[in-house]
């Protein structure tokens, strides 16, 4: 399975991918075509059959930046296409996407809790008693049914894979679950939805914002049936105790 974001070159340049246009074309059934397969561009594009084996193959990740060959079949425009990549208006391609900078919150050096975080926390507590677990699916029904599986993967592995080990070390095994929440939410802020599924909101606002709001604050909170807190700089504790009746 490819990746987001896939394309193929002819060895001299000729930049082929899937557009928004396209890609949504291929969501509704318009087109019987798989966005980020290589095949699938190639095909579309007139390179059918055997003549698929005459192209260049690439994968990028706008968030991390990573460019990747995966296959040379003629001359080596890789250099080429990789600064198109890099240049490339990302919003023409995934408008629901947002791409900007994967914050590590622990590495900010936060080390001091204000009223307003506190204020925060009161909101994300409540938010998450009404959801629970289901952050993950709220999350992933409502993004998948616009941006494709492959999207998705890529935001979740991007985020999960440049945080998830430094937060999952720092915090103990009775409050992973609720981290886990926050790690979702933040998740959550690379896409740009008019409405999340299965929960009530303002239309065009993310219900998670308050999770984010610390997250990128360089706090994360945890709750372990009885007292939240805030971790900042290397996963201490800045902040504990009751924000919300959780009985």
């Amino acid at each position: 399975m490819c990746k987001f974001f896939s394309s193929v070159s002819d060895g001299k340049g000729k930049f082929m991918y899937f557009d928004s246009k396209l890609r949504k074309e291929c969501l509704s059934g318009k087109l019987n075509y798989e966005p980020d397969s290589h095949t699938s561009i190639a095909d579309y594009f007139g390179y059918k059959g055997a003549k698929e084996d005459s192209l260049n193959k690439y994968e990028y990740s706008p968030l991390t930046k990573n460019f990747q060959i995966d296959q040379l079949n003629t001359k080596d425009d890789s250099e080429k296409i990789k600064d198109r990549c890099l240049n490339l208006d990302f919003k023409k391609i995934v408008p629901e996407l947002i791409i900007k900078d994967i914050v590590n919150p622990f590495e900010l050096g936060t080390i001091k809790v204000y009223k307003k975080d506190i204020a925060l926390l009161k909101q994300w507590a409540s938010v998450r008693d009404l959801v629970r677990a289901s952050v993950r699916d709220l999350v992933r029904a409502s993004v998948r049914d616009l941006v494709r599986a492959s999207v998705w993967d890529l935001v979740r592995a991007s985020v999960w894979d440049s945080v998830w080990a430094s937060v999952w070390a720092s915090v103990w095994d009775s409050v992973r679950s609720s981290v886990w929440a926050s790690v979702r939410a933040y998740t959550s802020s690379f896409f740009d939805l008019k409405q999340w599924k299965y929960i009530d909101h303002k239309k065009g606002a993310n219900p998670f914002q308050p999770a984010i709001d610390l997250w990128e604050r360089g706090l994360v909170p945890s709750f372990d049936g009885k007292l939240w807190r805030l971790h900042g700089k290397g996963g201490k504790v800045l902040w504990e105790g009751k924000v919300v009746d959780n009985g």
